[in-house]
């Protein structure tokens, strides 16, 4: 199943894993002891986020080690930057008129 990466992303703990992994290849158990939850449920996460091509695991023996595609988030990052630049220029208006304000 393909899933949605904003709906992916729009959970916290998927987006505390996205930055723990962002720093160093992980276990589903090393991620598990951040949480207050099951290893399951950790990998339940995972699982999405590796549906959505966020993450690759890579077998290194009997462990699996979950890593961030960082490509996949360029694209993220690359789709929103066009939002960021409407609401910069949106925010220097705004910066404008209240000037403007003060002046009066």
């Amino acid at each position: 199943m393909r899933r949605d990466i904003f709906q992916a992303i729009a959970d916290p703990t998927r987006r505390a894993i996205i930055a723990m992994i962002a720093l160093q290849p992980m276990t589903p158990n090393a991620l598990a002891e951040h949480f207050d939850t099951t290893r399951q449920a950790v990998s339940k996460h995972l699982k999405i986020l590796a549906e959505c091509e966020l993450v690759k695991p890579e077998h290194q023996g009997r462990e699996i080690y979950y890593q961030l595609e960082i490509d996949k988030m360029k694209e993220i990052d690359k789709w929103l930057e066009q939002f960021k630049k409407i609401w910069e220029s949106r925010f220097s208006q705004l910066d404008d008129l209240l000037d403007t304000i003060k002046e009066q």
